[in-house]
């Protein structure tokens, strides 16, 4: 009985039975019309019971999902539903969803035809990576007469990882290697003068820069001869990333630290494919992972993985801490992309001076956001005083963030002011221009 369930068009139709033996009271010919309509209605009921539970009904469903889910993007989940009985049934398909969507309302209307099978898509977008747990599909089955119901459930519970965007990784791979130039996102770079590392001694062509002409390999050809250079490779760049409590502030649904993960995720694909080294270092209070600069082929993986397990953390970052784990970790000079946010001018003030200690020996580039919400409160027609001392407010926080970039330019130290949902193309061009401008 507990697969039992009685639909509203069962309590309507008995609650107007009700009705007419009410009404029987003082019209006696409406006491038999509802004795016949009683008995009817119990004659189908029973009989539509007999049809939904009889054993020639045979259900079966299962799901399908990816092996990870990307995280903050659309990702796919198929139900596939198997009707083995020669009747055709009207149904409802719940599905049980993670606990993280917080969405207890997902069900899927349709119609299963005679020995038919069918498959149910839905998209779901993770805005937190770990584990999401799905529980059971739970199939509700009616007839025609839709009085009662029949659940029929599949206990197929099983777990996806939710890991960096991979997507979001691929298709900024793809922008960022494309020959067309007329893309919108990666920009294409001019490179400065020539590379460090030579390459080749090749024939001269038209088209070739008169200034790589090696003149004595052209004097024993006794034909035009160039020298040929090749971007400059294995350098070392790191990703830090900040996991105090200032990454904690949400966008569209996402953690500032999600962003930066998979901000990191796709340019150290980029960094891997321009044969540079990628490393990896978080901190917050204390220092977390630490993952040393390489270019082996199992190197993005590790990063991958590394990320997955990230957490944020609530207390304030300890800067003095990173930096002396920065001089003894990471004893040559690098690239390293710092991604922090900062919201006042007093926060960066505070950090500053460990920043320039930092520049000394590397090459910084402090990645910090844009607060989009109060950027779009700012430009908002406003109609009262109240809003008009609000809105200044907010205008003065944006200003400030434009302050910020000046003053970390005043000592040389590079940095990129971004949106949130433009962090990873922002980060990937920055990277492209300090390697077209020899920088690294």
């Amino acid at each position: 009985m507990k697969d039992l369930y009685l639909n509203n068009r069962f309590f309507y139709l008995f609650g107007f039975i009700a009705v007419l033996f009410v009404s029987g009271f003082w019209i006696e010919p409406m006491f038999y019309a509802a004795m016949v309509f009683f008995a009817m209605a119990v004659t189908l009921s029973i009989f539509e019971g007999l049809t939904l539970f009889s054993k020639e009904v045979r259900l079966t469903a299962n799901r399908k999902t990816p092996k990870m889910f990307s995280l903050s993007d659309v990702n796919e989940v198929q139900l596939r539903i198997s009707n083995k009985s020669n009747r055709e049934f009207e149904c409802l398909v719940v599905d049980e969803l993670p606990v993280q969507f917080q969405k207890r309302d997902f069900e899927i209307e349709t119609t299963l035809s005679a020995k038919s099978k069918e498959t149910l898509t839905y998209e779901v977008r993770p805005v937190r990576r770990g584990e999401y747990e799905f529980g059971k599909i739970h199939i509700f089955l009616k007839s025609k007469l839709g009085l009662i119901e029949r659940r029929i459930t599949s206990d197929v519970e099983e777990s996806v990882p939710v890991y960096p965007s991979i997507k979001q990784m691929k298709e900024l791979e793809l922008r960022a290697f494309r020959r067309t130039t007329n893309q919108e996102g990666i920009k294409k770079m001019r490179r400065i003068g020539h590379s460090y590392e030579f390459e080749q001694i090749k024939n001269y062509v038209q088209g070739d820069d008169f200034r790589s002409v090696n003149w004595k390999a052209t004097s024993r050809r006794s034909e035009l001869m160039v020298n040929q250079f090749q971007d400059e490779r294995s350098q070392q760049v790191y990703c830090v990333i900040d996991k105090s409590r200032v990454m904690n502030m949400p966008f569209d649904g996402l953690s500032l630290l999600d962003y930066a993960i998979n901000s990191t995720l796709a340019l150290s694909n980029i960094i891997l494919r321009k044969h540079d080294k990628v490393g990896l270092l978080t901190f917050s209070d204390k220092l977390g992972t630490v993952l040393k600069a390489d270019r082996r082929a199992g190197q993005l993986n590790k990063i991958l993985h590394a990320l997955y397990n990230e957490r944020e953390h609530q207390l304030e970052a300890n800067y003095e801490m990173f930096y002396y784990a920065i001089r003894r970790m990471v004893p040559a000079r690098s690239l390293l992309l710092m991604y922090t946010n900062f919201e006042s001018m007093y926060a960066l003030d505070r950090v500053l001076p460990i920043l320039r200690r930092i520049n000394r020996f590397h090459l910084l580039v402090v990645v910090f956001f844009e607060n989009t919400e109060i950027k779009d409160f700012a430009t908002q027609p406003v109609e009262s005083l109240e809003g008009i001392y609000t809105q200044a407010v907010a205008q003065k926080f944006v200003t400030e963030k434009t302050q910020m970039v000046q003053k970390l330019q005043q000592f040389g130290i590079q940095s990129i002011l971004t949106r949130p949902e433009d962090l990873s193309i922002n980060s990937i061009n920055k990277y492209l221009e300090m390697k077209a401008r020899g920088l690294i």
